[in-house]
């Protein structure tokens, strides 16, 4: 079986100023999720299912389908406020849905199979999808474990500023114990990657440290765990304006509970991304390189 990757789409891009969930990047307007896709097809991925919003699912898949279909079978699903598992009462005046934890429980209906997660304005690279779909397709997964890709820090830096990242600590068998949220890295003048701490010193990180970039790889069980945490989380937030369901609450509460582990699978693929209108060219110089380097074709689908 095949397995299934899963878009978070969903997003608003209120810092981006539009939708750069279909923004062009590539030379012929390609947006990001297309090279994701292209290179979940060539690691053996056979479905993509998008989780995005109503207010726009016309014209993504108006965009999307003629581009994707007969090259992998493709799904759309909708998050929205009102898509919870029971009658709780929440804010009448909640504006956005319940976070990315939420995004992934919405397409229980539409994923039987194992399944990888990842952003829809994230470029993650060929290495991490290759090791990716090699986890989830693995028949020697007998335990069950999840999957978290780690990039290595020194390849996920910007040019432009700081960046926050979640340092993965892994036990001595490669599993997850946790991730620690680590608040405006960069690299300084004298080559060393640091990051404040409120009383005024710095931490220094090393190049190889691993970082979460929000790439996982799940089994079906996961909707099961995340209803019943998420039944939690809304009878103690759902009256909350901007509370959130993140995937690192789930992922904490079942390693810390033991009812799984999750696995570290480091890649040593470049990492990229979108957030504000001022990356655009960063990103699309780097889709020139690559495409340079025959990584990908002038033309990706052809």
């Amino acid at each position: 079986m095949k397995p299934t990757l899963l878009v978070l789409a969903a997003g608003m891009g209120s810092r981006y100023g539009k939708l750069k969930q279909m923004d062009g990047f590539g030379p012929n307007g390609e947006t990001i999720i297309e090279y994701s896709i292209y290179d979940a097809i060539k690691a053996g991925f056979g479905k993509v299912v998008f989780i995005i919003r109503d207010f726009f699912k016309e014209d993504f898949e108006a965009y999307f389908r003629p581009r994707l279909e007969g090259k992998i079978e493709l799904a759309f699903v909708s998050q929205e406020i009102e898509n919870i598992p029971a009658d709780y009462t929440i804010h009448p005046e909640r504006e956005r849905p319940w976070g990315t934890a939420h995004a992934i429980w919405v397409a229980k209906d539409v994923i039987h199979e194992p399944f990888g997660v990842i952003n829809a304005d994230d470029y993650y690279g060929v290495d991490a999808y290759s090791k990716l779909a090699a986890f989830l397709t693995d028949s020697g997964n007998v335990q069950g474990d999840y999957a978290v890709v780690a990039y290595y820090l020194k390849n996920t830096l910007s040019e432009h500023g700081t960046v926050n990242r979640g340092v993965c600590i892994a036990d001595d068998q490669g599993y997850l114990t946790g991730v620690k949220e680590c608040i405006k890295i960069k690299r300084d003048d004298d080559g060393m990657i640091r990051y404040p701490q409120d009383d005024g010193t710095f931490t220094t990180l090393a190049e190889n440290t691993l970082v979460s970039m929000n790439m996982w790889g799940f089994l079906p069980s996961y909707f099961g765990y995340a209803e019943k945490l998420f039944r939690q989380f809304l009878e103690e937030s759902g009256m909350e304006l901007k509370s959130e369901f993140f995937i690192p609450i789930l992922i904490d509460y079942l390693i810390q509970q033991k009812i799984l582990k999750v696995r570290v699978i480091d890649t040593d693929s470049d990492w990229f991304g979108v957030t504000y209108q001022e990356d655009k060219p960063y990103v699309m110089q780097r889709i020139t390189a690559l495409i340079e380097k025959q990584v990908y074709p002038q033309k990706l689908w052809e």
